[in-house]
C-alpha cells in the first residue's frame, strides 16, 4: 500500500479540524487563513461518534457530510478519523460494561475520554459498525489520502472481561499450564496454577503491594502489558477491517505517542500502513529526546517516513506549567521531524475549542480567528517553506550506519524488578545514550530487539533487561564482522519470560563482552562515585556514576574505566573486549552521566569514522535524508545562543537560495535551520 505522501510528493501540512464545535458562519473565514498558510490537509472527524450516532439505532451524517463537503470544496487533502477515540454518553450508559475497572479495582462510569474496556465485545460490535459506516459512506471521496483509527490508544482495564480475555491470551501464548507455571516460576509462594480459570488480573487487589511497578510476580505482570498491549491492537484491526470491507486501497493508521510506555508500539507495527505520532515534549529543552521518538517511530516500519499527526502551535494544555514555544522554535522542531523522517507535519488543532480541559490548548486559529498573531504568522511562514521546497524531501530515507536498541519488554521488566534500583528509568538511561550519539551527529535508526542488524557498524543496547530470541548472537556478529556493540548495566539479565539467566550476568551477553558481574552496588539520587575513563593515548576523563554501579571482573576485557570511591575503588566499571575481527565489545557497569557516555560512544564509534563534524557545538543538530541519490543535509540551531560554523558540505540551501562551499564560515541564529541538498 502505498505512502499518502509519496502519492503527492510533498510535505503534507494542517492538522485537525473539528468544524462541528463551532457554527458553520466560522467556517468560510477558518478557510481563509488556512490557504494563506498553506494548508493542505486536515484530519475530521477524530471525537464526533455523539454527533454521528446520537443512539444505537440513530445515525445522522449531515454535519460530517457538510465538513466534508467543504474540504473538497477548498481543495483539501482529508484523513479521515473513525470517531471512536472517544464514547457517546448513551453507550456507557445503556452498556455499563463497556467502561474500564481501574488498577485500584474502582468500576469506572461515564467520563473522560480513554474511557472504554478493550476486551468489551459491545465496543468492538459498535465501534466496527460506525467505522464501517463511514468507509462506506465516504470511501472514494475526493481528496481523502489516510483513515485515522482511534486515537491515542492507552490505558488499562482490569474488570472481569479482561480477565477472561487475559486467559484465553495465555492459553494461544503458552499452550499448557506447565509453561505457563515454569515461565512465571509459580513454585514461589505456592501460586502453582492448575486451572486457567484460576489466574486473575494483577493489580492493587492481586499481585500488585504498592503501585503498577510493585509487583510480587513479574512474569504475570509482564504477560498482562503484553496482553493489554495486544487487546487494544484487536480494537484497531477491528476498525481498520471494517474499513478495508469498503476501501481497500487507502491507507490507514493510528496516533502514536512516542516514548510511551503502556503499548509496545513494535507489536503494532506490522498493522499499520504508515506510522503516525503526536509530538508534545515534556519540557522546552528536549529537542534529543524528540530526535530519539521520531527515530523510533521511524524505525518501527524500517526507515520508512512517518507522520506527525499532533503537535501544538504555541502551547498544550496538559501540564502543570504550560509554557508558550518562543520565536523560531516551531519552525526548529517542525523541521528537525522532517530531517528524521516526517513526511507530514500536522497540528493539533486548527482552531482553539471554546470549552473543556482543552479550550486553551494552542491553535493555528484562537478563540478570535486573528491571523495578525505571532503564533499565526510563523504556521503561515512554514507552511510556505514546506510549499516550496516539501516536494523535493518525501519519502527520503536515513542512511544511518548506527542501531540504537529499544524493547519494550525491558521496559516493563526492568522498571518492576525488585532487588536492586527502582529510581532507574528506562527511558532516562536510553535517551542519554541516545543523546551522546546526537550531540556527536551520529544518525541513529532505533530499532526492536528482532531487528536485522547486519547493516549497522555501531548497536547500541542500553539497559537490555530482556535478552529475547536470537539477540545475543546477531550482537555477536555484529563483533564478530568488525562492528562495535555497546551494553551498559542491568543487561542479558532475564529471558523473554523475565526469569533471571542461570549463569553470571550478563547471562548470554557474558562471552562477547568477555566480563562477569560479580557483585550490583546500588546507591540513591545523588550519591555518586568518580569513574576514571583512559586509554593508552589520552589523558583521564572522569565521570560521575549513579544508582548502579556492578563490580565487573574482566575475563578476556580490557578495563577502560575504574571506579574512585567505596570499598571497590580501582575496580572495573566500564570494559572493552577486543575481537580478531577488529571488532568490540563495550560493556558499561554503571550508570554514567552523559559526559560518560559520550566518551563511551565517541570511543566506539572513532574507529567506524561515525562522529560527525559538529560534535563540539552542543545542540547543534545535524541529520542526513537520502531521496534517490540526492543527499539532503539539516543542520538545526537548537541553542540559545548563535554560532558561526563550518560548513561541511558544498551545497545549496533549499530555504535561501544559497549556495556554499565546504568549510565556508556560516552564521547561524539561534533556531536557524539548514536544509543543504549536496553537490
Amino acid at each position: 500500500m502505498t505512502s499518502p505522501t509519496r502519492q503527492r510528493s510533498k510535505i503534507l501540512y494542517g492538522g485537525d479540524y473539528n468544524p462541528e464545535q463551532w457554527g458553520e458562519e466560522t467556517w468560510s473565514d477558518d478557510y481563509t487563513a488556512f490557504s494563506e498558510a498553506s494548508i493542505d490537509t486536515l484530519t475530521l472527524n477524530v471525537f464526533a461518534w455523539s454527533h454521528l450516532q446520537p443512539a444505537e439505532d440513530t445515525f445522522d451524517f449531515t454535519r460530517l457530510d457538510r465538513s466534508i463537503e467543504q474540504a473538497v470544496a477548498h481543495g483539501k487533502k482529508i484523513v479521515l478519523a473513525t470517531a471512536t477515540g472517544a464514547l457517546p454518553p448513551w453507550l456507557a450508559h445503556q452498556y455499563p460494561e463497556v467502561t474500564r475497572v481501574d488498577f485500584e479495582g474502582r468500576k469506572h462510569v461515564y467520563g473522560q475520554r480513554h474511557n472504554h474496556c478493550p476486551s468489551s465485545p459491545v465496543f468492538a460490535r459498535l465501534s466496527k459498525d460506525l467505522a464501517g459506516r463511514i468507509a462506506e459512506r465516504y470511501a472514494g471521496t475526493e481528496g481523502l489520502i489516510a483513515w485515522h483509527i482511534g486515537n491515542e490508544y492507552g490505558g488499562a482495564c482490569y474488570c472481569s472481561q479482561c480477565a477472561a480475555g487475559f486467559r484465553v491470551w495465555l492459553r494461544e501464548r503458552y499452550g499448557s499450564l506447565d509453561r505457563l507455571n515454569d515461565a512465571w516460576n509459580s513454585m514461589f509462594w505456592s501460586h502453582l496454577f492448575t486451572d486457567f480459570e484460576e489466574i486473575e488480573p494483577p493489580n492493587a487487589l492481586s499481585e500488585h503491594w504498592k503501585g503498577p511497578n510493585h509487583t510480587a510476580f513479574q512474569g504475570i505482570t509482564l504477560d498482562y502489558l503484553r496482553f493489554m498491549s495486544d487487546a487494544m491492537l484487536k480494537n484497531y484491526r477491528t476498525e481498520r477491517d471494517a474499513i478495508r470491507d469498503h476501501d481497500p486501497d487507502t491507507p490507514a493508521t493510528t496516533n502514536f505517542m512516542g516514548l510511551f510506555r503502556p503499548i509496545d508500539y513494535h507489536r503494532w507495527a506490522e498493522d499499520l500502513d504508515f506510522v503516525s505520532w503526536d509530538n508534545y515534549p515534556p519540557g522546552q529543552q528536549q529537542f534529543p529526546r524528540m530526535a530519539l521518538a521520531h527515530d523510533l517511530m521511524r524505525g518501527l516500519k524500517g526507515g520508512q517516513p512517518f507522520w506527525v499527526m499532533e503537535q501544538t502551535p504555541t502551547i498544550t494544555a496538559s501540564r502543570d506549567v504550560n509554557p508558550v514555544k518562543r520565536p523560531g522554535v516551531l519552525r526548529a522542531w517542525s523541521w528537525q521531524s522532517v530531517a528524521h523522517g516526517a513526511d507530514a507535519v500536522l497540528y493539533f488543532q486548527m482552531r482553539q475549542s471554546k470549552g473543556a480541559c482543552e479550550k486553551y490548548h494552542g491553535a493555528v486559529l484562537d478563540h478570535a480567528g486573528r491571523r495578525d498573531t505571532r503564533a499565526f504568522k510563523e504556521v503561515a511562514e512554514l507552511g510556505g517553506e514546506f510549499e516550496t521546497v516539501g516536494k523535493e524531501l518525501t519519502g527520503g530515507r536515513t542512511p544511518a550506519r548506527t542501531a540504537l536498541v529499544f524493547d519494550w519488554d525491558s521496559w516493563w521488566l526492568a522498571e518492576s524488578t525488585d532487588g536492586f534500583n527502582r529510581h532507574v528509568k528506562y527511558p532516562d538511561v536510553v535517551l542519554r545514550y541516545y543523546e551522546a550519539l546526537w550531540q556527536a551527529n551520529i544518525d541513529v535508526d532505533v530499532v526492536a530487539s528482532d531487528a536485522d542488524l547486519s547493516g549497522y557498524d555501531l548497536v547500541v543496547a542500553p539497559l537490555l533487561y530482556v535478552l529475547k530470541g536470537s539477540i545475543a548472537q546477531r550482537l555477536e556478529q555484529v563483533v564478530e564482522r568488525g562492528g562495535s556493540v555497546v551494553a551498559n548495566f542491568w543487561s542479558g539479565r532475564a529471558d523473554e519470560d523475565g526469569n533471571a539467566h542461570l549463569m553470571d550476568a550478563p547471562g548470554p551477553l557474558s562471552s562477547m563482552m568477555g566480563v562477569r558481574v560479580e557483585e550490583t552496588d546500588s546507591a540513591h539520587p545523588g550519591e555518586t562515585n568518580p569513574v576514571e575513563l583512559r586509554t593508552s593515548t589520552n589523558s583521564p576523563t572522569f565521570s560521575d556514576a549513579e544508582l548502579v554501579m556492578e563490580l565487573l571482573v574482566p575475563e578476556g576485557a580490557e578495563v577502560m574505566g575504574t571506579y574512585q570511591s567505596d570499598f571497590y575503588s580501582g575496580r572495573a566499571a566500564v570494559t572493552k573486549n577486543a575481537h580478531p575481527s577488529g571488532g568490540e565489545a563495550w560493556y558499561v557497569g554503571t550508570d554514567l552521566d552523559l559526559s560518560g557516555v559520550s566518551w563511551v560512544l565517541r570511543e566506539a564509534a572513532g574507529s567506524h569514522d561515525l562522529v560527525g563534524p559538529y560534535q563540539d557545538y552542543p545542540d547543534l543538530e545535524l541529520c542526513v535524508r537520502v531521496v534517490g541519490l540526492q543527499r539532503f543535509s539539516f543542520v538545526i540551531n537548537h541553542s540559545s545562543e548563535a554560532r558561526s560554523i563550518s560548513i561541511h558540505t558544498a551545497g545549496t540551501d533549499l530555504l535561501t537560495g544559497r549556495r556554499f562551499v565546504k568549510g565556508e564560515k556560516v552564521g547561524m541564529d539561534s533556531q536557524a535551520v539548514l536544509v543543504v541538498r549536496e553537490e
